[in-house]
């Protein structure tokens, strides 16, 4: 069984009176959370509780803030540090004694003015027949702030809506983000696998142990990406206020972009693993670009790549749709031969290209590699629902 979370953002569309109230809100919730994380860094109190005991009086008096909001801003300076902690533990921000680690260590978190700020159900309600929303602000209750939705995010509000919902401000937009924890999904025994390789001139890879493969091409994001860094460089080397105004605009249009290529090959392979009833087996990539060592061109490509977000896309619609998911070892998984086992680094002649040099096998690598993890995938099911 699988817990479903998913977000739904909505965009607001505040008159110029109400867009006012909001920035002054965010930005004192902002500023409050910015004075608290400098007090616990300096303190040395990250807690919830404990933070609570000595900052909830002041963030009221000093900023403005409602009891509700005070809350909100001292849990949201608590969770950073946990999670500034918990990147910390996994050597995520450098090594023991690195100058980055330092740097990270010796500040307090600072807040952006329009950073995401929490809202209850005590301080913003949906009105979503007249999609509109009622939120406080530091000026008092704000009714009838309008805001767009897709019938398919108004159904799923409707229906998944639970706990609390994000106020962001955004290249000029304000959104809300609201939490949806959709119903467990029961996930029956998988008749097979379909591996999934990941990679760089193939975005996605899949096989099953024994049959033929399928690749998602990245040509085009690549050439998306080239266009888009070759256009930031232009960009930031005039310098002029036009330019700096088109790179802001332009910032998240490749992530968009990528983004949407992800949910489409990620919808892809949840589709076929559900038609056909077999499971999916992802490499468990975390730590890749530490891991590899690549020439000096090569780095751009990969530091960018959206290796995590593809497998999150897979692995969440795979837990809408009841399909069985499982993380495997990537170890060899290129170098391995997918017909015999023989693992040799001589079995990759060429980047896209597979011959085995015991039994001759020869396979496109990215196939031979999804092969591998399929056959993984099969093994980690067996090994943990063993009666």
């Amino acid at each position: 069984m699988f817990e479903v979370k998913l977000v739904v953002q909505v965009k607001l569309l505040p008159t110029p009176e109400q867009a006012a109230a909001l920035e002054a809100t965010l930005r004192a919730a902002n500023d409050a959370a910015t004075w608290v994380a400098a007090l616990a860094h300096t303190q040395r109190v990250f807690r919830n509780y404990d933070l609570r005991k000595h900052v909830y009086g002041q963030v009221k008096d000093r900023y403005g803030l409602a009891a509700q909001a005070a809350q909100h801003v001292i849990k949201k300076v608590a969770d950073a540090y946990a999670t500034l902690h918990a990147n910390l533990r996994n050597g995520h921000l450098g090594r023991p004694g690195s100058a980055w680690r330092e740097r990270v260590q010796a500040r307090p978190i600072v807040f952006r003015p329009g950073a995401a700020q929490p809202f209850d159900d005590r301080c913003l309600s949906w009105q979503l027949n007249a999609r509109t929303v009622s939120i406080w602000t530091t000026g008092g209750r704000m009714k009838g702030v309008a805001f767009t939705a897709s019938a398919d995010q108004l159904t799923m509000l409707a229906a998944h809506r639970k706990g609390e919902s994000d106020l962001l401000y955004r290249d000029g937009m304000w959104f809300l983000v609201a939490t949806c924890d959709l119903p467990d999904v029961p996930v029956g025994a998988p008749d097979g696998f379909t591996g999934v390789d990941l990679g760089i001139a193939n975005i996605a890879t899949t096989a099953t142990s024994t049959g033929d493969g399928v690749r998602h091409s990245g040509k085009t994001l690549n050439a998306v990406r080239h266009r888009h860094r070759e256009l930031r460089r232009r960009l930031q080397t005039k310098q002029t206020k036009s330019a700096k105004r088109l790179l802001k605009r332009r910032r998240r249009a490749e992530a968009r972009f990528a983004a949407d290529l992800n949910h489409t090959i990620a919808k892809r392979i949840v589709t076929e693993a559900a038609r056909t009833g077999r499971g999916i087996a992802l490499e468990n990539l975390q730590g890749i670009r530490d891991r590899v060592r690549l020439r000096k061109p090569q780095r751009v490509t990969l530091h960018t790549w959206s290796f995590h977000q593809l497998g999150h896309f897979i692995a969440y619609k795979a837990a809408r749709a009841g399909v069985a998911l499982v993380w495997v070892d990537p170890a060899y998984t290129s170098q391995a031969c997918s017909a015999c086992g023989h693992v040799d680094k001589k079995n990759r002649p060429g980047q896209a290209r597979f011959a085995c040099t015991s039994c001759g096998f020869a396979e496109h690598a990215d196939v031979n590699a999804a092969r591998n993890i399929a056959a993984r995938g099969v093994t980690s099911w067996a090994v943990s629902h063993a009666a």
